[in-house]
């Protein structure tokens, strides 16, 4: 090839590479600043006005993964309410508090959010199966945002069965449950990352019950430890 004309490819090439690169960032900043004015119109509303939202990595890239921080001033229910507000913004990657303590209280507290919902409701499946009963689709979906604000920390999803039958076949029904659950999550937007499925068959009956008793027949959500989000250069989502 003609010196003269591989050079003249080179350079084109390069200079796609520096036009593209260019315009990502200047499409990357418009999309995150539509972001951040819905991001910040949710905290307000839910009532977190002293908290700040970064949408810039240490690094200076932009990102859809919100660092929050602030507002010490606000109690922890109203922190909480708020990381889940601004979770919940159409675009939002996952939020994390700048630092351990706050994620940690906000990751506290939307365990205790889901424990309560799950008290006296149970999700169900159909009789040895792994097929979610439609009956729990809504509760799914309260126990799906009240994890919002736990995204950036590792969630266990563990599967139990009572102790009738096979004790192996319980524990591989006791997994596919969790994986079945795990899966529901993902897809009402808690990122698949952060949440574990585990099943331990009839291992760990509840306190008080008859290891027979089918009320051990559940599903149990934990927040092993907080870790926050580890932000990310700007990937703007595709057409919802």
């Amino acid at each position: 090839m003609n010196p003269r004309r591989a050079s003249l490819i080179v350079a084109g090439a390069a200079l796609c590479v520096v036009l593209s690169f260019a315009t990502t960032r200047a499409r990357g900043g418009i999309f995150i600043g539509d972001l951040r004015q819905k991001a910040f119109a949710a905290r307000d509303v839910a009532g977190g006005k002293g908290v700040t939202l970064a949408f810039r990595d240490r690094y200076g890239w932009l990102t859809r993964h919100p660092i929050l921080s602030g507002g010490k001033g606000l109690d922890a229910a109203t922190r909480t309410r708020v990381a889940a507000a601004v979770a919940a913004v159409s675009g939002i990657g996952g939020v994390s508090w700048a630092n351990e303590g706050d994620a940690r209280a906000s990751s506290l507290h939307c365990q205790d959010d889901v424990e309560r919902i799950l008290e006296t409701r149970t999700i169900r499946f159909g009789e040895a199966s792994t097929r979610l009963d439609p009956s729990s689709d809504k509760l799914l979906g309260e126990v799906a945002r009240a994890l919002h604000p736990c995204v950036g920390s590792i969630i266990a999803v563990t599967g139990h069965t009572d102790a009738g039958g096979n004790a192996k076949v319980n524990v591989a029904l006791s997994q596919a449950r969790a994986e079945a659950v795990r899966s529901a999550l993902i897809s009402r937007g808690i990122p698949g990352d952060g949440l574990r499925a585990s099943g331990v068959g009839a291992a760990r009956p509840v306190d008080g019950l008859d290891p027979r008793d089918p009320a051990n027949r559940r599903i149990e959500f934990s927040v092993l430890f907080s870790a926050p989000v580890k932000p990310t250069p700007i990937d703007t989502p595709g057409p919802e």
